[in-house]
């Protein structure tokens, strides 16, 4: 099974050295007997004309049987692979030196005799009268009585490349010798292919690794370069990178699932609390109808009221986080006035702090410049972070909101003389549905909605705190140009 990429390379390279092996045996033997061709016939180019004036065979326009028989005898013994054959004007065969019966043919084409004669370039083949589906190299020559001497060249030591092969050491050689080349070319084109492809099958190994870690163990690829390098170095630079932000996002993710499970048991805790309670009331007032006195019943009413407003605040705080981070608000920015923000959400607390026994006061410098954002998010962060601190801020204490403008910003602190954070604590109130203290009342998402609101402007939301001091939340946004 070719499954890997060097097997393939190494397939496909065989294949294409055989056929180039193939084609070029094939031409070195097809040119070798094109050159024994020209040769012999170059050499044996006067042979019939020789013949002719050394022991014509024709006398007063017949031919001279014996004379004849003389060169035939004569020619057979010193080369047996000529043939001479005797022909008329037409090209008839008349006589012939072969055996009986291996003539084949009665007449032979005078076209490549007429080519050779007028001196075409060689070689020239002709017809064999041996075989009708074959030429021949030839020497031929005309006859004072009319006619033409053909002398066949090609013997049938080269009717074939097998027996060429067999008979000549200097083919044989070269056959050796080429197919020798071939394999070494072979062989260095594999282990050139095999360093060629090492590195991309360690990294093919250092990813297969990283996938059956479950994603848990980088790729890491050894001797590359990850600038300046080939494009090998640039692929494993990229899995690398690749991989360590794949685990990254898994961190992520495993994070984000641990936080979706333990937000909904939060979210099912806390929905269960007041859920439970004003079931609790109401069928309390359902049992008892007619056995409770006016007061009793209001009681109960007020009680139950409370837990619905609880209820109905959590469940607008979880749609509005939800859209918050799933990009469905739109950041409308416009240039307002934070002192001006402030100073309405200062105002709209004010008797909520009366209340609770608070004071509530804005400290707001004269001329603070502009800023860019969403004043309707904005809003909304200010309001949590100040009904956070009038929550958490006992009787006679105070929050103070400032707003003052530091190196080219500005900055909002919401400060608060309540219970404070414990040090340990402080890094984890952000958190969605955390609760720094047993006692606090609540979901535990306006500080994750305003912290969030703020991340959308480019924000950040800053917290400091001591334990029976108070606690400080800051945010600074850029002034408006």
């Amino acid at each position: 099974m070719l499954k890997t990429l060097y097997a393939k390379l190494a397939v496909v390279l065989l294949a294409l050295f055989c056929v180039i092996g193939g084609i070029y045996v094939a031409l070195t033997m097809l040119t070798t007997r094109l050159y024994l061709e020209e040769v012999n016939q170059k050499l044996n180019r006067t042979l019939a004309a020789n013949l002719e004036r050394q022991k014509p065979v024709m006398k007063n326009g017949r031919i001279d049987r014996s004379m004849l028989n003389q060169v035939f005898d004569a020619l057979m013994a010193v080369n047996p692979d000529i043939e001479i054959y005797l022909l008329d004007p037409a090209g008839r065969i008349l006589a012939f030196s072969a055996p009986p019966g291996r003539v084949k043919r009665d007449f032979v084409s005078l076209a490549p005799i007429q080519r050779f004669l007028g001196g075409e370039r060689l070689p020239i083949k002709g017809d064999d009268p041996r075989d009708p589906a074959r030429q021949k190299i030839f020497s031929a020559v005309p006859l004072a009585g009319g006619g033409f001497l053909y002398v066949i060249l090609g013997g049938e030591d080269y009717d074939s490349v097998v027996q060429q092969l067999r008979a000549s050491y200097i083919l044989q050689l070269s056959a050796v010798a080429a197919v020798s080349a071939v394999l070494f070319a072979l062989i260095a084109a594999l282990l050139l292919f095999n360093a060629m492809t090492r590195r991309l099958r360690v990294l093919a190994s250092s990813m297969e690794t990283f996938k059956q870690s479950d994603f848990a163990v980088p790729v890491r690829v050894p001797d590359h370069r990850t600038s300046g390098g080939d494009e090998v170095d640039r692929l494993a630079a990229t899995f690398e990178e690749m991989s360590g932000r794949i685990m990254l996002q898994m961190n992520e993710l495993r994070q984000i699932d641990l936080l979706r499970r333990e937000l909904i048991a939060n979210v099912s805790h806390d929905l269960r609390t007041p859920l439970a309670s004003l079931q609790g009331y109401l069928d309390t007032l359902l049992l008892k109808e007619g056995q409770l006195s006016a007061d009793e019943q209001r009681h109960f009413i007020e009680i139950a009221s409370k837990h619905s407003e609880r209820l109905g605040r959590m469940v607008e705080e979880l749609f509005e986080l939800a859209k918050l981070d799933s990009h469905v608000t739109p950041i409308r920015a416009e240039n307002f006035s934070m002192a001006e923000l402030a100073q309405d959400v200062v105002m709209k607390f004010q008797l909520r702090a009366e209340k609770a026994g608070v004071m509530l006061k804005a400290e707001i410098g004269p001329g603070l410049p502009l800023v860019s954002g969403d004043i309707a998010l904005m809003e909304r962060a200010l309001e949590n972070l100040i009904e956070n601190a009038i929550r958490h801020t006992p009787a006679r204490g105070r929050v103070i909101v400032s707003v003052v403008a530091e190196e080219g910003r500005l900055t909002v602190r919401v400060s608060d003389t309540g219970c404070g954070i414990p040090e340990e604590k402080l890094p984890f109130i952000f958190d969605r549905f955390y609760q720094a203290s047993e006692s606090r009342e609540g979901a535990g998402l306006g500080l994750s909605i305003a912290k969030r609101i703020l991340e959308l402007h480019g924000a950040s939301l800053d917290a400091q705190s001591r334990v029976n001091v108070g606690t400080t939340f800051a945010f600074s946004l850029p002034i408006a140009s």
